[in-house]
């Protein structure tokens, strides 16, 4: 079993403590949308659709890295999320850094993770310099003598987040001045089944290696089969809230919002 039932436990508990102040604390902001409000037609569902934008909003991403530490806490030695890089940069590493994101990004070269880490490795550290910017990894987690740094994105990203989010990565390597697994992740694939296409990647991830999408990401971090009973664990978690999130939902729509 990937989460075993006291991870459950936690998860739900979390899940349902975060929906529950969003419950007590939402109080509906915009009170005018008279477009929205002359094509939908619906009261109540605006009021669901302000309720649910709220509630993604509150959730974030951190939603993601807190489940993150909770499902590997059971077959790491540590993890933490939020988690402080540390180390300096020098000029010759950022040098050879901002080659290599040149070269992706024209399409010179095609993304290797493994040379890449190798070529950042073999330039000077010399006279390296802490750099605030890019220090903290959302998510990590030390496993099998080995550091793991993760940065966790929205599912949809612009292309300057994928350049900046692997240059990133690669800085992560040359704080660390040895070899380290850095990876950009992506809690779901907005376009399943079909596998994960973004023009705005542009070849700069190296796909299952640097770049985890979905499963490949729960399943590497907790095991076979994690992701699916991560869902599970959401879908329980969404059955107990349902009759009390629709009367949330009556409850908003009855001050109507179709003014002017």
């Amino acid at each position: 079993m990937a989460l075993c039932d006291a991870q459950k436990r936690q998860i739900k508990d979390l899940l349902s403590k975060k929906i529950s102040a969003k419950l007590q604390s939402y109080g509906r902001e915009t009170i005018s949308m008279p477009f929205l409000a002359r094509l939908i037609q619906d009261n109540e569902k605006i009021a669901a659709y302000s309720f649910i934008h709220s509630l993604a909003t509150t959730l974030g991403m951190s939603i993601y890295e807190d489940v993150s530490v909770i499902i590997a806490s059971k077959n790491s030695k540590e993890c933490f999320r939020n988690y402080g890089v540390g180390g300096a940069i020098s000029k010759e590493q950022k040098s050879v850094i901002d080659k290599i994101i040149k070269e992706l990004r024209n399409g010179s070269r095609k993304a290797n993770i493994d040379q890449e880490t190798q070529e950042v490795l073999t330039a000077s550290s010399k006279n390296g310099e802490f750099q605030k910017s890019g220090n903290i990894a959302d998510f990590y987690m030390f496993r099998d003598d080995r550091e793991h740094y993760f940065e966790i994105k929205t599912v949809k990203p612009n292309i300057d987040v994928f350049e900046k989010s692997k240059t990133k990565l690669l800085e992560w390597v040359a704080r660390k001045r040895k070899k380290v697994s850095v990876f950009l992740a992506f809690p779901y694939n907005p376009y399943y089944p079909k596998s994960y296409q973004r023009f705005t990647e542009v070849g700069m991830m190296d796909s299952g290696k640097d770049f985890l999408v979905g499963d490949e990401y729960w399943d590497f971090i907790g095991g076979e089969n994690t992701f699916q009973e991560l869902l599970a664990t959401f879908d329980e978690v969404g059955k107990e809230f349902k009759e009390i999130l629709n009367d949330k939902f009556k409850k908003i729509a009855q001050s109507k919002i179709d003014s002017y």
